[in-house]
């Protein structure tokens, strides 16, 4: 490794380590998980667009030009999050996703949490027409990327069905009654922040007492490369 190769890797580390140093900082409250737990798994990095609905929410600007959320700010909403859903019949509550690396954290949210689970492209008319054969009556809906369930979030919107979005920086809220700030597009971000939330919807619900964690791990929650390569291929495929 040339020189100057090894002068910019130690200062994009020592930026990295401020960066780190200034969220902990910021996070100084008690966190759902410890900081860098949530930090390794990136849940606090956004893209390089920002968006007037997400302002409240990033924390600085990186020297690379992406915006990074304040994961304090993730952490409350989480919890909010949780208290608002826990509050609905389990089977009533619609989790969804049309991004891939989404599927495996809402289908294991969905297992853990008893809501209902609908992946892959939202068929249009699935809240609003009842002579269709899927119809289902939710009572709130969980999208993991606005930009990707907008038909979920228009079906909810016909029917006055209340709707919780896991909301990047470049995400804006139409239609979207409650956002939790996050980084919806990585693997393990996306992992981390449905095992938060499912652990804290049963704890809401007085199903897991409140000091205890969930029988599965973060891990099990997190899709797989192989697993994502092979949806792409069956996708490509039919």
């Amino acid at each position: 490794m040339s020189k100057e190769k090894e002068n910019n890797a130690e200062k994009e580390n020592a930026k990295r380590k401020i960066e780190e140093e200034e969220i902990a900082a910021a996070a100084a409250a008690e966190l759902l998980l410890p900081i860098d737990t949530l930090l390794s798994a990136g849940i606090h990095i956004g893209t390089r667009i920002k968006t007037k609905d997400m302002e409240p929410f990033i924390f600085r600007v990186r020297p690379d030009g992406l915006f990074v959320l304040d994961v304090k700010k993730t952490d409350e909403r989480i919890r909010a999050a949780a208290k608002f859903i826990a509050q609905f019949e389990s089977s009533r509550v619609i989790a969804t996703s049309a991004r891939l690396y989404g599927r495996v954290p809402v289908k294991k949210f969905c297992e853990i949490t008893r809501a209902t689970l609908i992946l892959g492209r939202f068929m249009p008319g699935l809240f609003s027409n009842p002579s269709y054969s899927g119809y289902v009556e939710p009572q709130v809906i969980i999208v993991t990327d606005p930009k990707a369930d907008k038909q979920a979030i228009s079906e909810a919107s016909v029917v006055g069905v209340p709707v919780v979005a896991l909301c990047d920086t470049d995400n804006t809220f139409a239609d979207i009654d409650f956002a939790i700030p996050t980084n919806n597009k990585g693997r393990r971000a996306l992992a981390t922040v449905y095992w938060l939330l499912a652990r804290q919807v049963l704890r809401e619900r007085g199903e897991l007492p409140q000091d205890s964690d969930l029988s599965v791990s973060i891990d099990d929650f997190e899709t797989k490369l192989a697993e994502a390569e092979e949806s792409v291929a069956e996708s490509q495929s039919s």
